[in-house]
């Protein structure tokens, strides 16, 4: 009796586990009501670790439904990304199901999204009233001072701008991401920050609720924390690290933040010192911080370029860039919609012939979202040219830690980097061609 009683309950347990196992590994869907023009394109749900995009989803399409499936649990501000369209809809997560339509424009793009959920209807009517407060509030209160109150059009200004001026925080009780995000955005928006002080920002960051990292709050509120701390940034930037723990996740990923905006802006020597605390590091690294290292290594001077497969190649047989065998080579990223790459490409086609003198190959790898696009811009240059179709969502950005286009890389025969040149003109002086 009591065996049949042990395994009878063991057998409940089990059916038990099973039956209650999606509320304890937390399972979401988004679904998607599309155009038929979105009918055949692939797409994507990402959610954020700072302003490191993690890919959840790749929607699985019937008919005018795109629907994403979540197996894990997230709450915070997501990103749907439709490759065909090379547009995207922010919305938020609170780890429940969510359902939009998509609304396109006269030249495909998305033009709209209505949600159907009310976190979402409360977060974009917010973002409304947010840029209202921003773009039309001050002109209303200037306005007003030019009627008398006894008007009727002053009593008309004042109630729109009360209305304007209201803060109804019992609205979010029930949401409490954005109930976070509503009481921290200043952090993140320039005007708003620019009264704070360094410890503001420090504060902020190691008692911060566990919702910093997936709101898109952390990276523009440390570009502020570093253009308030500009009299002092390595002073400041130490007192952060100390403060948020570089033994936590947190304190990891606000250091591949700080990494990944010092190698934007050219700050190198920055990016040396905490590029080396971040590799002198003895405890468990996160992945965030561990790509961060990893894409930096891959593309020192002197590092072996990490080999590419090719998969939409223009102008090659070659499978790969290392199957392409030249004395140098140069890589570029660039993109069709790159106003920078507009003028710099054309000065390398000037030297094409004298590059092929030097058996110097160049290598055109596309950070275009549109393969038609790719194509069309590609043809025009005769060096090889490739894409993956996918804009910055790519493997470029993590593999070569590319930040911006147009992005050089000059390679000898072993595909050693010789050289990382900031523009065409240098990459001619590099090669002596000026």
């Amino acid at each position: 009796m009591g065996f049949f009683y042990f395994y009878l309950m063991k057998k409940l347990w089990i059916i038990s586990g099973l039956i209650w196992s999606p509320f304890i590994f937390a399972q979401f869907n988004v679904k998607a009501i599309i155009p038929p023009y979105l009918s055949d394109s692939d797409m994507y749900l990402y959610g954020f670790n700072g302003s490191k995009e993690i890919l959840y989803s790749k929607a699985n399409v019937s008919g005018n439904t795109a629907n994403f499936k979540v197996d894990k649990k997230y709450i915070g501000m997501m990103r749907a990304f439709f490759q065909k369209a090379n547009s995207s809809v922010n919305l938020v997560s609170e780890n429940q199901d969510i359902s939009f339509k998509v609304e396109l424009d006269g030249k495909n793009k998305i033009s709209n999204a209505v949600f159907d959920d009310q976190a979402n209807l409360l977060f974009g009517n917010e973002m409304d009233l947010a840029r209202k407060k921003d773009l039309i509030l001050p002109a209303l209160i200037q306005i007003k001072d030019y009627y008398r109150a006894s008007d009727q059009f002053y009593k008309s200004l004042d109630n729109e701008i009360k209305v304007l001026s209201k803060n109804d925080t019992g609205l979010y009780q029930s949401h409490p991401f954005l109930d976070y995000y509503q009481k921290n955005q200043k952090y993140s928006v320039q005007e708003k920050s620019a009264d704070f002080k360094p410890e503001d920002f420090i504060n902020f960051y190691s008692k911060s609720g566990e919702y910093l990292e997936t709101s898109l709050i952390l990276k523009p509120s440390l570009i502020n924390f570093l253009n308030v701390s500009k009299s002092d940034v390595e002073g400041n930037v130490d007192k952060l690290l100390e403060a948020v723990n570089l033994e936590t996740p947190r304190g990891q990923t606000i250091l591949s933040e700080l990494i990944d905006i010092f190698n934007t802006y050219s700050m190198d020597q920055l990016k040396s010192k905490y590029l080396a605390k971040a590799k002198n590091l003895k405890c468990t690294i996160n992945d965030r911080l561990a790509a961060t290292i990893k894409s930096n290594k891959n593309t020192e001077i002197g590092a072996k370029f990490p080999n590419n497969s090719f998969v939409n190649p223009i102008h090659t047989k070659s499978k790969s860039l290392y199957d392409i065998k030249s004395t140098k080579k140069i890589v570029v990223f660039w993109s069709s919609t790159c106003s920078h790459c507009e003028v710099e490409l054309p000065k390398l086609l000037e030297k094409y012939d004298k590059l092929k003198a030097q058996n110097t190959e160049i290598v055109g790898l596309s950070l275009d979202s549109n393969l038609e696009d790719f194509k069309t811009k590609a043809s025009i240059f005769p060096w090889i040219s490739d894409s993956e179709g996918k804009g910055w969502y790519s493997s470029y950005g993590d593999t070569y830690n590319v930040v911006a286009t147009p992005t050089y890389f000059i390679l000898d025969a072993n595909n050693i980097i010789l050289s990382k040149p900031n523009h065409v003109g240098d990459v001619l002086e590099f090669l002596k061609l000026n």
